[in-house]
Parts: C-alpha cells; structure tokens; sequence
C-alpha cells in the first residue's frame, strides 16, 4: 500500500462512519486532491466502502471490516505498536510466519494477522479451520525478558484472559475458559490459543515466545465450515454484520497482552483465569498419550497445571494433554 493510501486509510478508520473532507486530508498530508481522489479510488478497488458525499467529503463505512495496520490503530493505547503489525491476506500460518521473523529479529510485540490461513494448527499439529473474511488469525511476538510470566502454561492463562476481557469490551457476550487454551461462548469453541518457543540452540534457552490466537469472530457461510465443526463450533457474533469490527478486537488483544496495565501479578491473573474456567468441580475426561481416564477437576495450581482426581482416589497434575467436559452453562 502506497504511503499516502495507507495515511488517508488511517484517517478514514479513525473517522469511521462520519465524512472527513478532501480537502482537509489534502492539507493534512500535504498532497494535492487529485492525489486523495486517486488513493480513494484505489481504496474502493481494495474492497473499503467509502462515500463520497458533495461539500462533506468521504465516510469509511462503519460496516466496514477489512483487516489492516490503519484500521486496528485508532484503537491501539500505544500508537507506536501500529509499526509492528503486518497483515497479510493469506498466510500459510501465521504462527510459522512470526517464528520466521522471530528467528530474524524482531520487536517485542510484533503481530501477524491473516485474513485466511491454508495450513494453520492448532495444538499437536491438528489442523485450525481459518475462512477468510470472518476470523481472527493472529500470532505475536514475546520476548520472555519483557514479560511478567516465563512459564508457557501461564502465559497461554495469561493470553486466555486477555482475550476473554477483550472480548467483553466490544460486545455483551461473556466467555468461559477450558483448561488450558480454549475459549468458550454459549457451549461453543471460539478460540483456541497455541503458545510457541524459539530456542536459541547455543545457548538452550528460550529465545522467543509466540503466542497464535485464532478467533471466530463472525460467523462464516455453512460451505466454509467443515461438517464434523458444525456443532462445536461458535462465534462471537452469529451475524455476518457484527456492531463492530476485528480490527477492533485485535488492538484490544494487543493493548492487553503486548502492553498491560492489570493482572501483571502472577496471584490475580490465576484468579482471574480460575474465576472463568467452567470445568472446576466438573467430571473431565483426561486424554494423555494413548491413555485415557475419568476424573474430576479440582484446581489450578501456580504454574497453571491442571490438578485432578482420578477415580481410583490419586490425584494428579496435568501440565499437558486434553480434557474435555460437557460444561453446564
């Protein structure tokens, strides 16, 4: 995107839903208004609904959802961060992408965002359905120095929780927490989180930290979902109009993880994740390896383990594996 499409793009998102005139983007960007008519036209080829109305200028529809860096910036607490996200339509994975650029070097806090994925994964490698147009794929980039939590398990609480609250700020919905990476709206999976290492192999030592969030934000058409995810799988919104936008969604995700303001105590955020888990005190299904057992889920110890209580009475803790649970909610 040219410089100055991607400065009037950023005004038009920061003035979403109301008309901003041309000649005060041309003064603004010192261009001339041939050059913000050329750049609005290039705009609308891109797929942005703007109107252009006599004597008020142009208006960004508020529908408007297409991701980018300008649209998630109005949002951003810190401006500066806008520098450091990189969208792209389509990604193989956005997670393989950001442990590329990690590996090359990169800013604490750098984001990856694709509209679609072809080969994203979720936990073990099983594949993460990523439709275009109606989800969030998102991978950022941790530098374990710069961050309060350096156990993976807490950080994958930790980023749950962020995600939760950020959620709750755009909309009315309230998500629940399956130990240890999914999320939850009215019984249904909406998000899954996948926490990542780099290593530095000299050293052994973990280098980088990336955490992939994948997010059904709007729901997409019933060809772009898989016939066996049609009844586990939600959305934050059930509508394919939403009363607000990803880009959206995604600042509030970044505003809470790359820079945040609460839950820097170990002890609160655990409460806090704890305070959303739907699976304490339920009976779990617990899937290790080839071994499979029944038990009850008791609690979440400091590192974000799960502890159980087998059937035959021997309580255990989890640091991996799956658990499931038919939540009564």
């Amino acid at each position: 995107m040219s410089h100055t499409k991607e400065r009037i793009l950023e005004l038009l998102e920061g003035s979403r839903g109301q008309s901003v005139s041309g000649q005060s983007i041309a003064d603004k960007l010192q261009v001339s208004r041939n050059a913000v008519w050329k750049a609005i036209k290039e705009l609308e080829n891109d797929g942005y609904a703007i109107t252009a109305v006599s004597n008020k200028g142009y208006c960004l529809s508020k529908d408007n959802d297409i991701l980018s860096a300008a649209g998630i910036l109005p949002y951003l607490v810190n401006e500066e961060y806008a520098r450091q996200i990189f969208v792209h339509e389509c990604l193989d994975s956005t997670n393989q992408m950001a442990k590329e650029m990690a590996l090359s070097g990169v800013a604490h806090g750098t984001v990856v965002i694709a509209d679609h994925q072809t080969s994203g994964k979720g936990r073990y490698g099983r594949p993460f359905h990523s439709p275009s147009g109606t989800g969030i794929y998102m991978s950022l980039i941790l530098d374990p120095a710069q961050l309060q939590f350096d156990t993976p398990t807490l950080i994958t609480a930790s980023t749950a929780v962020s995600v939760c609250e950020s959620i709750e700020a755009i909309s009315d919905k309230r998500p629940l927490i399956k130990w240890v990476n999914d999320i939850f709206i009215d019984g249904k999976k909406i998000c899954g989180i996948l926490t990542e290492g780099v290593m530095d192999f000299e050293s052994g030592t973990t280098q980088w930290i990336v955490v992939g969030i994948g997010i059904n934000f709007n729901r997409p058409s019933d060809e772009d979902v898989p016939d066996d995810l049609r009844e586990i799988v939600g959305t934050i919104f059930a509508d394919t109009v939403s009363p607000t936008s990803r880009n959206h969604l995604i600042a509030e995700i970044v505003n809470r993880i790359v820079c945040p303001d609460e839950h820097d105590d170990e002890k609160e955020m655990l409460a806090e994740y704890k305070r959303r888990m739907f699976m304490l005190n339920e009976r779990v299904l617990v899937t290790q390896a080839n071994e499979q057992f029944e038990a009850t889920a008791l609690d979440v110890d400091s590192a974000g383990q799960l502890i159980v209580r087998a059937d035959d009475g021997e309580v255990l803790t989890l640091s991996a594996g799956e658990v499931s649970v038919r939540p009564h909610m």
